[in-house]
């Protein structure tokens, strides 16, 4: 086999003539001169290291056409690649997985690396017209033939990245900002991104090649020329265009330039230590790299480069479905672009007459292309060392000068193609509800060959085919879900979404689907499926429907969706249904691979990273609590957790999760309250911590301003709903009241919470509170704030449900006695505030409206309040002496009679016989009789009132 080998001065014509026509066109050589005689170098260099370098450009298919053209005609024994040397063991494994996918390294337990920036997550994805996967699948399917990745590792990724910033910034060739779809928020690694950094180039090309985006501007001018192009020609474009690029950039080169020191590096390393002949050898990677000037170019530097030891953290690989929208999406390329490319790369191997490289075994592969792989591991063992043995120089010619002088061949219009298009796309999009017809479809084929003869093109590409679609079929509104622009992608290739086979899955996944295999349903399908649980008469189910619960909670809420069926404290469904598309979010279920080997370890390790975070509440600890009874059924876990929800809620300091805190303690103690074992230890615990806690902060949650109504209302339902276990518990009511006591505040809402908790404590009587609201409601510079006082008064029926009917009695006096004039102005305020401050009560307090009010419409003109009855019914004369064993019987118990009296809203204490405090409890009695014969017949059956 020949090796090429560079003549003396065999690019120096080119280099002159690109340096006479800087200077015509320039008035001087000056900086253009030595930006491209620098390019002419550069190739020159580039050709002469005596390792072959092979440059692509990522997700190419020229450069994966080229591959397959190299790699049967050298057949290397060993292939230098550009790719994170630590994934290298995840290679063989794409055997068992669809493309595409992706290389993904994932860390959540991270080690010195700002902790904002967990976890790390680093994918690099593979396609099957991309150059290095052919690469791979020469390597693996050949004996003999050694694969070695000599990129920089995972860890050093974000080693070098600048620490000021939150995550890794897309790099020349390496991180791009992480786009929507299957890859999430990765960094994405590539071989080979090239694409002009200099803003004002890329915005000539454009302007100049007639184009929207740099995918089309690439396929056009470069693409299309070098996919049958000869090696030579291949080769020293590739090389030109990444010096171009590499010298038209703004920014430092010092991270790239690291990043080819360190692959030198690793090259020289490989070759001292195996002595493998570097004639039989081939470096791929970037075309950019290729270019590269560094000191330790080349197998011949003496320079040395120092490689910083990894960090502690503690990486997991794994491969991840892809897809060629995430692609798209993560590295900045126009929509359809690698469904374009794929079909590109299709097109070339049938003109070529070409046998790509397939792993045997996976999946989608082609038997053609086995055969070709089964060919070549028969020859290549004899043809590599006959090549080695006997192989001679062959001088490289200057391809490059005749490439830049003469015009590309433009390809005839294939008018059968272009018509198949044009008649397919009418038909796609009459099946999506758009009024297409045949005269569309004409239209279309005339638009494509019209645009591309504006943009110089004699055949019409993808894209001019695309534009054409959209201006003759496009309307105002997209009738269904897809618009015209995605059928042309569907047409062309659609979104192929890789799969990743069994096999290949972590242990927890692999865990997952052997679990579930009692539902009878092929989980791998990316389609929606439906999974019906009748687990009274099939109880065998019921793990089935435990581990579901528990993927619902850790994976995405689109991957499993439950139809009939729900999961709480206490609770136990019959039947369930669900919706499963476990086969689409198959990253997600990868990536929980990563954190454990089950999904009840993940979930165990998440509640407890969750309560020990920096940022850990009271309330975070309590829902960890509550999960690890639903899903784990741990006490164990629980009592933990509740532990620590006790050490948080001790060292609060402010009252943000107070609602919160109410809602889920509740639920936890009655939850608990029901079970055998009763409340646990640290239960009580957290009630008397937050009988006291909540005492303590109550006066300066009252006044301050970014306390809302809604937490100081939550702060009471607590001290007020927990009293009782509370004081059991040892805990002193003085400590509420004295708090009480200590609290003014100013706003309307938190006067009505105050004065509800004094009327609660039996500090303020409800006679007092009508006054106070009677006067509010008859002084008009009050009357703007009237809303925001009954929101307080709604949001404090929680923790005074007593006050119900006043509230009610509140609403009516307001609705009653307001003149339009102030009533109109008011209400919107008055739904806008109880809509935001009190939106969970007002169900509540509806339903005590309609206790109150009649519920037939002939009763509503004899309808009398029963706050107009007790305000205006008279006194009732009685005698001054009270008669009757009932009299008697209470005044010798005045501590029930006074208890009686502070409900009714009476204040005063009993009397002496024939005080004015004496007659007032007579006149009560003479009011109310049966309550007296309740009491009497209570306390003495056989006694009979007076």
């Amino acid at each position: 086999m020949p090796v090429t080998r560079r003549t003396p001065n065999t690019f120096t014509a080119l280099r002159d003539q690109l340096v006479d026509a800087a200077a015509t066109f320039a008035g001087a050589a000056g900086a253009t001169g030595d930006i491209l005689a620098g390019m002419v170098d550069d190739v020159d260099r580039a050709l002469s290291a005596q390792l072959e370098i092979f440059p692509v450009c990522h997700h190419s298919p020229a450069s994966g056409l080229a591959m397959v053209r190299r790699l049967r005609e050298k057949q290397p024994a060993v292939i230098y690649l550009e790719l994170c040397e630590d994934l290298c063991p995840l290679l063989d494994e794409l055997r068992n997985c669809k493309l595409p996918v992706a290389l993904q390294a994932f860390a959540t337990e991270i080690s010195d690396f700002p902790a904002d920036w967990a976890p790390l997550s680093i994918v690099a994805p593979i396609t099957e017209s991309s150059a290095e996967y052919q690469a791979i699948a020469y390597a693996l399917e050949t004996p003999g033939v050694e694969l070695v990745l000599v990129d920089r590792s995972t860890d050093h990724v974000f080693q070098w990245a600048p620490r000021e910033e939150a995550t890794p910034e897309a790099e020349s060739e390496g991180s791009a900002p992480a786009g929507d779809g299957l890859h999430g928020d990765a960094v994405g690694i590539e071989i080979g991104d090239l694409r002009p950094r200099f803003a004002e180039l890329e915005e000539y090309l454009l302007h100049h090649g007639k184009v929207r985006h740099w995918s089309e501007w690439w396929d056009q001018y470069v693409e299309q020329p070098l996919a049958e192009a000869d090696y030579d020609t291949y080769r020293q474009v590739m090389v030109m265009i990444g010096s171009l690029f590499r010298r038209l950039r703004r920014g430092s080169l010092t991270e790239d330039e690291d990043r080819e020191r360190y692959m030198w590096t690793r090259m020289r390393e490989h070759l001292a230590a195996t002595g493998a002949d570097p004639a039989g050898a081939l470096y791929v990677c970037g075309a950019a790299h290729a270019a590269s000037r560094v000191e330790q170019f080349g197998l011949d530097g003496d320079a040395e480069f120092e490689i910083t030891p990894r960090s502690a953290t503690k990486w997991q690989y794994g491969l991840i479905p892809s897809s060629h929208s995430a692609i798209e999406a993560q590295f900045g390329l126009a929509g359809g672009a690698v469904s374009i490319a794929a079909a590109t790369w299709s097109k070339g191997l049938r003109r070529g007459k070409l046998q790509p490289f397939q792993l045997t075994g996976q999946q989608g592969a082609k038997t053609r292309a086995k055969q070709a792989a089964g060919a070549v591991r028969s020859k290549s063992t004899a043809a590599r060392s006959k090549s080695v043995s006997t192989g001679s120089e062959s001088a490289v010619t200057d391809q490059l000068s005749g490439f830049l002088s003469r015009p590309p061949a433009l390809d005839q219009l294939d008018e059968a193609e272009l018509l198949d298009w044009s008649v397919d796309i009418v038909r796609l999009a009459r099946r999506n509800g758009y009024l297409a017809s045949t005269a569309d479809a004409i239209a279309v084929f005339e638009t494509s060959i019209l645009l591309a003869g504006m943009r110089n093109r004699a055949r019409p590409t993808p894209y001019d085919f695309q534009d054409a679609a959209v201006t003759c079929i496009e309307k105002d509104k997209v009738p269904g879900r897809r618009d015209v622009r995605r059928l042309c992608e569907i047409l062309l290739g659609g979104d192929r979404i890789g799969q990743v086979g069994y096999e290949a899955l972590p242990p927890l996944a692999r865990d997952v689907l052997d679990r579930l295999q009692p539902l009878g349903l092929d989980l791998s399908r990316t389609a929606q499926q439906r999974a019906l649980l009748d687990l009274k008469s099939n109880p065998e189910l019921r793990p089935c429907s435990e581990l579901l619960w528990l993927l619902r909670k850790l994976l995405p809420q689109e991957a499993l969706r439950p139809i009939m069926g729900s999961r709480g404290l206490g609770e136990s469904s019959i039947q369930e249904s669900w919706d499963l598309r476990l086969g689409k979010y198959q990253r997600s279920l990868v990536e929980l691979g990563y954190e454990g080997v089950s999904v009840e370890q993940v979930l165990e390790q998440r509640l407890r990273r969750a309560v020990n975070a920096p940022d850990a509440t009271a309330a975070v600890a309590l829902a960890a609590v509550e999960d690890a009874l639903i899903y784990l059924g741990s006490s164990r876990l629980a009592d933990e957790l509740g532990n620590r929800a006790v050490e948080l809620l001790a060292a609060e300091r402010t009252v943000d999760g107070a609602p919160a805190v109410l809602r889920r303690i509740r639920l936890l103690l009655n939850y608990f309250r029901s079970t055998q074992d009763g409340l646990p230890a640290w239960c009580a615990r957290f009630v008397t911590a937050g009988y006291a806690h909540y005492c303590t902060l109550l006066p300066t949650a009252f006044t301050a301003d970014e306390t809302a109504p809604a937490q100081v209302a939550a702060m009471l339902g607590f001290l007020f709903g927990m009293e009782n276990l509370a004081l059991s518990l040892g805990c002193d009511h003085t400590q509420l009241e004295l708090a009480v006591l200590q609290s003014h505040p100013e706003t309307p809402a938190k006067v009505a919470l105050l004065w509800a908790a004094r009327f609660q404590l039996g500090l303020l009587t409800m006679a007092d509170l009508r006054d106070r609201c009677d006067a509010m409601l008859a002084n008009p510079l009050v009357l703007p704030t009237v809303p925001h006082y009954v929101s307080g008064f709604v949001q404090a029926i929680d923790p005074a449900p007593a006050l119900k009917p006043f509230v009610v009695e509140l609403l009516s006096k307001a609705f009653g006695t307001l003149p339009d004039v102030v009533l109109l102005p008011w209400l919107p305020k008055l739904i806008t505030t109880l809509r935001e401050q009190a939106g969970d009560l007002i169900p509540g307090l509806v339903r005590e409206a309609g206790r109150t009010f009649p519920g037939a419409l002939p009763a509503v003109d004899a309808f009398i309040p029963p706050w107009s009855v007790e305000s205006t019914t008279p006194a009732t004369p009685v005698a001054a002496t009270p008669r009757g064993p009932a009299t008697d019987l209470l005044a010798a118990h005045p501590a029930a009679c006074e208890a009686l009296a502070a409900l009714l809203g009476i204040e005063g204490t009993w009397q002496e016989t024939g005080t004015p405090g004496d007659r007032a409890v007579t006149v009560l009695l003479g009011r109310f009789p049966a309550t007296a014969d309740a009491w009497a017949a209570q306390l003495r059956p056989a006694a009979t009132p007076g």
